[in-house]
């Protein structure tokens, strides 16, 4: 499924990007301020019905690809980070309290009493 998704991805990026690149520049035309960025007074249209519809059918599919490609590889990784997570370390017993400076660590045994 992701070996699909991503030649379909591929094939209609560098699809997208032949598709612009045929197609004429607004500023192609004759305008009336100048610059290309005014109304155009004299022009023709730059691309036909056609190109319009196939570069935005181009671009959605771009779009939906990217999105789904993201989805896959997020569920895929968090998949992969369960699966080889660290096995279970069996529980250690508590560590002792730490003892107070100037006391032994071994409690002492009581003095045996003096004989008389």
């Amino acid at each position: 499924m992701y070996g699909m998704l991503m030649t379909v991805h591929i094939a209609a990026c560098v699809m997208l990007i032949l598709v612009v690149l045929l197609q004429a520049g607004r500023g192609a035309g004759l305008s009336v301020f100048g610059g290309g960025g005014g109304d155009n007074l004299f022009t023709t249209p730059t691309t036909t019905g056609f190109m319009k519809k196939f570069t935005a059918g181009l671009a959605i599919t771009f779009a939906a690809t990217s999105f789904l490609l993201a989805l896959l590889s997020s569920r895929s990784s968090m998949r992969s980070v369960t699966s080889h997570a660290l096995p279970e370390r069996p529980a250690e017993s508590a560590p002792a309290a730490p003892q107070p400076r100037g006391t032994p660590a071994q409690p002492a045994a009581p003095a045996a009493p003096a004989k008389k």
